[in-house]
């Protein structure tokens, strides 16, 4: 009997390795695959036009010298490798334009990003109050817009916002104005586009939220004698900040490139970074100069998520 089981020992060890192996497999697999996923959608990509923005522009197809080219050997390599040069990043510092472009594409995302979490906090406050029956309708209908096309709905905002459209027809038949209002080719007009397009990025990060709150915690509050306004700002909204900092990163960062809403809406005057790209890109057929802005948009709006997703992770910590 002893040797029985002295063989049989093994052969267990030896039925459940496979087993573990292929459990550890499946486990590093899904690690393994958002990895991957960045790498060819995201690392790759960039790396390419960092290479295209260390280029010189060129008659050719495509429009620019290739560098770090591996067709010449190693000798090749390395010589083009001691002949890189960052004039298309010192070219940037040196025009006014892109500076511009920068600074007044973060300021009406910012501007933006304030108004839909104005906008969309009370929609979300809303959902996550009402009855659980009608939640997934209302869900719904946020979701709804996704349903058509993005530039279908920007351009529909121009019949309502141009002068003989429906907003001013609506205001002068109920006399609220004497002459239609100019809106479109904005800012006024960015904004309503932004916020209207955007909206469902922030009241889904905040309904996740107030979801998941437990209301005793106010009702107790105001059982204790505070106000309902100070219960919100003491309670509900600090137990919403989480939902409040993904919905407002989600309108941020698209809306920092946005070109579409800006061209249309905002007219041709309207100076911002997505524009400004699609103009070098597209006009002046400038890539290496085009990806250098690309290259920096990226690091201006990676590098402070970056950042705060460290001071967030320090701040759990000491939480625990």
């Amino acid at each position: 009997m002893t040797d029985i089981a002295a063989t049989a020992a093994p052969s267990t060890e030896t039925a459940t390795l496979p087993a573990r192996l292929a459990k550890g497999f499946v486990n590093r697999l899904v690690i393994i695959i958002p990895y991957l996923w960045l790498l060819f959608f995201f690392l790759i990509p960039f790396i390419i036009v960092f290479k295209i923005s260390l280029s010189q522009t060129a008659i050719s197809m495509p429009p620019y010298t290739p560098v770090l080219d591996f067709s010449d050997g190693i000798s090749g390599f390395l010589a083009g490798f001691r002949e890189l040069n960052f004039d298309n990043y010192t070219w940037l510092i040196q025009d006014a334009l892109y500076f511009n472009a920068y600074v007044t594409s973060l300021i009406i995302a910012a501007i933006s990003t304030m108004l839909t979490l104005i906008v969309g906090y009370p929609i979300a406050y809303g959902m996550a109050r009402a009855p659980a029956t009608i939640r997934p309708t209302l869900l719904m209908l946020v979701i709804l817009p996704f349903w058509t096309s993005f530039l279908i709905r920007v351009y529909a905002w121009i019949g309502i916002l141009k002068p003989e459209g429906l907003l001013n027809q609506l205001l002068m038949s109920l006399h609220i104005i004497s002459q239609p209002l100019v809106i479109l080719n904005t800012y006024t007009a960015i904004f309503i586009g932004i916020v209207y397009s955007y909206l469902p990025f922030m009241v889904l990060p905040l309904y996740s939220s107030l979801e998941k709150m437990d209301y005793s915690l106010v009702e107790a509050a105001e059982d204790l004698g505070c106000p309902p306004i100070g219960a919100f700002w003491k309670i509900t909204f600090p137990l919403s900040l989480p939902g409040v900092v993904a919905g407002c990163l989600l309108v941020f960062i698209p809306a920092v490139g946005e070109f579409v809403i800006p061209d249309l809406l905002g007219g041709s005057q309207t100076l911002m970074i997505g524009k400004t790209l699609w103009n070098e890109f597209f006009s002046n057929r400038d890539w290496p100069v085009s990806s250098a802005v690309a290259v920096i948009l990226l690091l201006v709006l990676t590098i402070p998520i970056m950042f705060f997703q460290q001071a967030q992770a320090k701040a759990q910590e000491q939480g625990r």
